[in-house]
C-alpha cells in the first residue's frame, strides 16, 4: 500500500544489502510515476543531464503497446535513486527483518537511472486508459545523498546490457504475425528446418546452422512486400512457404548442405548463396517474378540450378554481391545481386548503380564498413 497521506510517500518495501548499502524494491501505482519522478531535463543539474536523452520518438511507440495491451503488457523495474530523510519500518521487531514500509518526504528528489522511457510511456498510456492508475510497477531505490552517485549508477547498469539478437526477439515475440510467419518457415520449409540459427544474426564457421531466422524474416517481408508492421493474409503466408520451398529444390548446393555432403563453413566461404544477402535478393526477384508470372514461377525457379554461385566468378559477384571480395548486404548490393536473379529468371532488371564515392577526384566502389 501507498499513501501520501502527512506529506510522506508510504510504500511497503522490501530491503536488500549491494555493495554494502541498503536499497529497496517497492511497487509504485503507474499514477504515481509522472508525480515523483523528474522528466523535464530542465529541471536537473547539468551533472545529471549527462545521463542518456530522452529519445522522444521511442515514447509514443511504448505508450501504444501499453494502450493496445492492456491485459497483456509488461514492464521491467524502474531503477531510481532518491536523495532525502528516508526511513525503512520492519513489521517485525527483528531490526534485520528484509520487509517493511519505506517513508520519504514528500520534499525527496527521484531521478530514474533506468527506465525514463517507461516513465514517460506510463505519463501518455494513462491519458488514454486512465484505469490503468491503479496498476503497478516495481521500482528498485537507492538513497543516494545529493544524487552523487546516480551519474556513475548510470553508467554501471548499461555498460553490461546487451539487447536481445534481432533473430532472438523474433522467435519471442508472438504478437508480431511475420514473426510468427517466419518461425513457421523455419520449421515448415523443408531446407530451412534444421539448418536455420535461431537465436543468432551471425553464424559461426563452426556452425552447422546455413540461414538465420532474423534473414529469413527480412527476406520474406520482402517477398511479401510489407512494412515493418505489415500482417500477412493466410494465402500470403502459404504464398511465402511455397516460394522458399520451390527455392530450395533449386537449389542443390544447400540440398548438399543438410545431407552433410558440404561443410556449411565450406558453403559461406565459397558461394554467394550461403550468406543472408543471397536470400533477401532472392525474395526480391521472387516478388517480381510471381507478379509477372503468377501461373509459371515455379517452373522458372529452375533456372536458379544454372546460375554460377561462385564466389570465384567475380565477372558476375564482383561490385554487386561481393566488394573487394567480401559479401556485402548493403540494400544496393541486394538490388544488384537481385537483378543478377531476375537476369538468370528472364524478368526486367532494375538497373540499379554500384554506389560510389569520390576519392583524389576518382570514382571507386564503396567497401563495406
Amino acid at each position: 500500500m501507498t499513501s501520501e497521506e502527512g506529506f510522506q510517500y508510504r510504500f511497503t518495501a522490501l530491503r536488500g544489502i549491494q555493495a554494502g548499502r541498503e536499497y529497496y524494491v517497492v511497487m509504485c501505482p503507474l499514477r504515481l510515476i509522472p508525480k515523483i519522478f523528474l522528466f523535464d531535463e530542465e529541471e536537473l543539474s547539468a551533472e545529471l543531464r549527462a545521463q542518456r536523452t530522452l529519445n522522444k520518438a521511442r515514447v509514443p511507440e511504448i505508450a501504444r503497446y501499453v494502450a493496445a495491451y492492456p491485459k497483456d503488457y509488461v514492464f521491467s523495474s524502474i531503477t531510481a535513486s532518491v536523495d532525502g530523510d528516508v526511513s525503512f519500518e520492519p513489521f517485525e521487531k527483528d531490526e534485520n527483518a528484509h520487509v517493511g514500509r519505506l517513508v520519504i518526504p514528500m520534499t525527496a528528489r527521484f531521478i530514474i537511472n533506468d527506465g525514463q522511457h517507461r516513465r514517460a510511456a506510463i505519463e501518455e498510456a494513462l491519458k488514454e486508459r486512465p484505469e490503468l492508475e491503479r496498476e503497478t510497477i516495481s521500482v528498485v531505490l537507492f538513497v543516494d545523498a545529493g544524487l552523487l552517485r546516480s551519474q556513475q549508477m548510470f553508467a554501471d547498469l548499461n555498460r553490461h546490457a546487451i539487447r536481445p539478437t534481432r533473430s532472438l526477439g523474433i522467435l519471442y515475440d508472438h504478437r508480431d504475425e511475420l514473426s510468427k510467419l517466419a518461425c513457421r518457415l523455419a520449421e515448415e520449409v523443408p531446407i530451412f528446418r534444421g539448418l536455420t540459427e535461431l537465436e543468432r544474426t551471425t553464424i559461426s564457421n563452426r556452425s552447422r546452422k546455413l540461414f538465420t531466422l532474423s534473414s529469413i524474416h527480412l527476406a520474406t517481408r520482402r517477398l511479401l512486400r510489407k512494412g515493418s508492421k505489415g500482417t500477412p493474409s493466410s494465402a500470403e503466408s502459404g504464398l511465402a512457404r511455397e516460394f522458399w520451398t520451390e527455392v530450395g529444390k533449386n537449389m542443390p548446393d544447400w540440398q548438399a548442405v543438410a545431407d552433410r555432403k558440404v561443410a556449411t563453413g565450406e558453403m559461406r566461404r565459397d558461394y554467394v548463396h550461403a550468406h543472408g544477402l543471397a536470400l533477401q535478393a532472392l525474395a526480391s526477384a521472387g516478388a517480381d517474378l510471381i507478379a509477372a508470372d503468377p501461373a509459371r514461377w515455379k517452373p522458372r525457379l529452375k533456372a536458379l540450378r544454372r546460375l554460377d554461385w561462385a564466389r570465384s566468378n567475380t565477372s558476375v559477384w564482383e561490385g554487386k554481391a561481393t566488394v573487394h571480395g567480401r559479401v556485402t548486404k548493403a540494400e544496393t548490393n541486394i538490388q544488384l545481386t537481385a537483378d543478377v536473379i531476375r537476369d538468370a529468371l528472364g524478368i526486367p532488371t532494375t538497373g540499379v548503380r554500384p554506389a560510389q564515392e569520390k576519392t583524389n577526384g576518382r570514382q571507386r566502389p564503396r567497401p563495406r564498413a
